[in-house]
């Protein structure tokens, strides 16, 4: 749990300042990373959600879009990460991120981790030092459950060992799920994709918020400031997503914290730097060296 010191500092309970944070007045400089960015190209024909009905972003979209997004925000680093449950897809980001060193700093991809060899293909993918993390697409499948399956545990190790970072894509029925993952394996470094896809559109707070707590407070686990006005309805308004990003900010503090623009998904609620500049303006000044930086470089292990 963080608390506010009078300085306005953050620091978590029972502990000193994070030396980042604890002259809030210093000069501050530091290089935005986007921590979760896509790209696709429709014609591989395996985003099976990518659907004509997705309207303006049913179209491919590379890395050279981004940076035109990103750039003039001033984000010149950031990780792509997998948007179809194929590892055919995890190799494409791999080759397309390859031609962009030290703008596109890692690629979260994806396995099939009920295949027989799993382990061995997380083995082989870790040995590009361009692959940072994995994800399994847990939103889209029927059982809350499925990640505690035992079947799954060799798998989960392997990520482990590899020290690959394992990004949750869930929703608040998956928080309890994620929770017990952690105790099952602490060595993990888990990030929570869009904080949870808390339901801000119906006005969802609890037990959003409660259950995103505990995590925070049980686990070593980093929540993603990012998807947010997405799940805010159609027309989102940055006032309705504010309680929900000061509580992401409490509760996992700015050293567990980091930003991500989840373009061109986030096409479906505002442009790219509409997002950008809502965070900027949610998170204080002071901690914007951790949101938009350093904590990035942690929770993937880019260091």
């Amino acid at each position: 749990m963080s608390v506010q010191t009078e300085s306005g500092s953050v620091r978590k309970q029972g502990g000193p300042p994070s030396p980042l944070v604890q002259d809030a007045m210093a000069p501050r400089q530091y290089l935005m990373i986007d921590a979760h960015f896509h790209i696709w190209s429709l014609a591989r024909g395996d985003y099976g959600w990518l659907t004509p009905a997705m309207g303006a972003i049913h179209r491919d979209v590379t890395i050279d879009d981004w940076k035109r997004q990103s750039g003039p925000c001033g984000v010149t680093r950031g990780i792509v990460v997998q948007a179809a449950p194929t590892e055919a897809e995890t190799s494409f980001l791999l080759e397309r991120a390859a031609a962009y060193p030290g703008e596109v700093l890692g690629v979260v991809g994806w396995i099939d981790m009920l295949a027989a060899d799993a382990s061995r293909r997380v083995e082989k993918l870790a040995g590009n030092p361009l692959l940072k993390g994995l994800r399994p697409m847990l939103q889209d499948i029927e059982d809350p459950d499925w990640i505690l399956r035992p079947e799954l545990q060799p798998v989960l190790q392997a990520i482990q060992d590899a020290d690959l970072t394992f990004d949750a894509l869930i929703r608040p029925v998956h928080i309890s799920r994620i929770l017990t993952l952690a105790e099952h394996f602490p060595k993990l470094r888990i990030v929570i994709d869009h904080s949870a896809k808390p339901d801000i559109a119906g006005g969802a707070f609890e037990p959003w918020a409660a259950d995103l707590g505990q995590i925070a407070t049980e686990t070593s686990a980093y929540s993603k400031l990012s998807g947010l006005l997405t799940e805010a309805g159609a027309h989102p308004d940055s006032a309705a997503v504010a309680p929900y990003a000061k509580h992401v900010l409490e509760v996992f503090g700015p050293d567990r914290v980091l930003w991500g623009s989840d373009w061109p998904v986030l096409e479906l609620a505002a442009p790219y730097a509409s997002w950008h500049q809502t965070a900027l303006n949610l998170v204080p000044g002071f901690l914007h060296g951790q949101v938009f930086e350093s904590t990035a470089w942690k929770a993937y292990g880019l260091g």
